[in-house]
């Protein structure tokens, strides 16, 4: 597979996306809008978005699956599935702030014969995680819409903003940086630990920004504008293409513990890498 050439398809595919996304911006009215569960909002550009998103790769990669936030399509892809957000940050889009992104990944399970080929040891040990062991991702795309700035990737290269390459901050201490965070909405049964956790850094570090998009986010990070990130309660689409992008940038991606449960845990932690166990210690507090 040529993830060079596919990766500048999508980047195409987003910037067209986007572009449609920005002209719609001023037609959405209230009664355009629904709410999908607790604060977690929708409206006709996000559906149309992914249908646009989804058409378009149904003819560049066939065979492919996808994993996407408006449900659109659930075909499931033997190897490949596109994991897709096509607003994120609806809530600033809904009411006119500029910060919004479309992301999109190419997650690849590997073949039996590139891993271990083995079977569950037990009950616990079981196919489908050994199904997200053998996953990666080879691609991720996020464009930021307003900014006319698309964030791009592929495995086995580097990680590029508008064909400039990037690469993540050298920061080593806390106390000189900037930490991005995403704001509990729905799930309050860590806020109180969430906040203690917020009050340290905004004493220890340069400042803590929340932005509204974690695709938006996540590239920050790889681009050297934010040291590190966190947030807990995300889905796979908010996040598979802005840290691919930062791990290809050359920081580093982990769960709320340390570990590598970031793409399904529902929380994640993105570092430039020399910050990493100093944020994770903070950030660890949070528990799951």
């Amino acid at each position: 597979m040529d993830y060079q050439s596919l990766c500048m398809d999508v980047v195409e595919l987003a910037r067209q996306v986007g572009m449609f996304i920005k002209i719609e911006e001023q037609k959405v009215k209230q009664a355009d809008i629904e709410e999908k569960s607790l604060n977690s909002l929708v409206s006709y550009v996000d559906k149309t978005a992914e249908k646009m998103i989804v058409e378009a790769l149904s003819e560049i990669l066939p065979e492919a699956g996808y994993i996407a936030e408006e449900g659109t399509s659930d075909r499931k892809g033997e190897q490949y599935n596109w994991i897709i957000d096509p607003l994120d940050g609806t809530t600033n889009f809904l009411h006119g702030l500029p910060i919004y992104s479309v992301s999109i990944a190419l997650q690849s399970t590997k073949t039996n014969s590139e891993t271990d080929s083995r079977t569950p040891s037990s009950a616990s040990d079981s196919i489908d995680e050994l199904d997200k062991e053998r996953s990666e991702i080879v691609l991720g795309v996020v464009y930021e819409v307003n900014r006319d700035e698309c964030f791009y990737a592929w495995k086995g290269g580097q990680a590029f903003l508008n064909n400039e390459a990037i690469t993540v901050s050298t920061k080593s201490e806390l106390q000189k940086s900037l930490i991005a965070t995403g704001f509990p909405y729905y799930d309050y049964e860590r806020i109180d630990a969430y906040f203690e956790v917020l009050k340290h850094l905004a004493q220890n570090s340069r400042g803590v920004r929340r932005m509204g998009s974690a695709a938006v986010d996540l590239v920050n990070v790889a681009c050297g504008r934010f040291d590190a990130f966190f947030e807990y309660s995300l889905h796979p689409w908010d996040v598979a293409a802005g840290a691919f992008i930062v791990q290809q940038a050359g920081g580093k991606i982990f769960d709320f513990g340390g570990g590598s449960d970031w793409l399904h845990g529902k929380e994640i932690v993105a570092t430039n890498g020399k910050l990493s166990q100093e944020v994770l210690e903070v950030v660890g507090r949070i528990g799951s």
